[in-house]
């Protein structure tokens, strides 16, 4: 992370530049609406981060508290957080262009993993769009044969979306 850059939570004045991000890094689904990326920052805004860098917001991370393989819609104006959480959705994240390659991204992913262990929750989710699949590899996340239940959820994403999952490595029990 270079020495400019910060992530802090997500605040409600953020909304504006949060919107813009996305509308600039998101060409083939259409964007959420302002009412619903607020919902998910009020449902839990202890999981919702913004990067700041030379002071403005360059990039932003949107994850819940959630239930594996039943992700929220696409634009749902989440209300309420599930009673019993069993994993740590990453419902979206987005970095400026003119932010991009001076690890952003990865500080914002950093963050995340760091409020998935600090959570408890066993495992995380997330819906790759855009051909995003390989990029989410890279950090440990895997693709799931989705149900068909699951199915018509990522429909609502896009034809392509993919359901992927990540679980902590287990750990090694030193026989050979």
């Amino acid at each position: 992370m270079t020495p400019s850059l910060t992530i802090r939570m997500m605040q409600p004045g953020d909304l504006p530049v949060v919107l813009a991000i996305q509308a600039a890094c998101y060409t083939e689904i259409p964007p959420e609406t302002a009412a619903s990326i607020q919902c998910k920052q009020s449902a839990s805004p202890t999981t919702c981060f913004v990067a700041w860098h030379h002071g403005e917001v360059v990039g932003y991370l949107l994850a819940l508290p959630w239930q594996l393989a039943q992700p929220p819609a696409l634009n749902a104006e989440i209300a309420h957080l599930p009673v019993a959480p069993d994993c740590l959705y990453l419902h979206d994240l987005a970095v400026s262009p003119q932010a991009r390659n001076q690890g952003v991204g990865r500080a914002l992913i950093d963050t995340f993993f760091e409020c998935l262990r600090q959570s408890g929750l066993p495992q995380a989710s997330l819906v790759a769009v855009q051909n995003a699949a390989p990029y989410w590899q890279r950090f440990g996340f895997r693709r799931v044969d989705p149900s068909p239940s699951l199915q018509s959820q990522l429909a609502t994403y896009s034809p392509r979306a993919q359901y992927m999952i990540w679980l902590p490595e287990p750990p090694l029990t030193g026989e050979s």
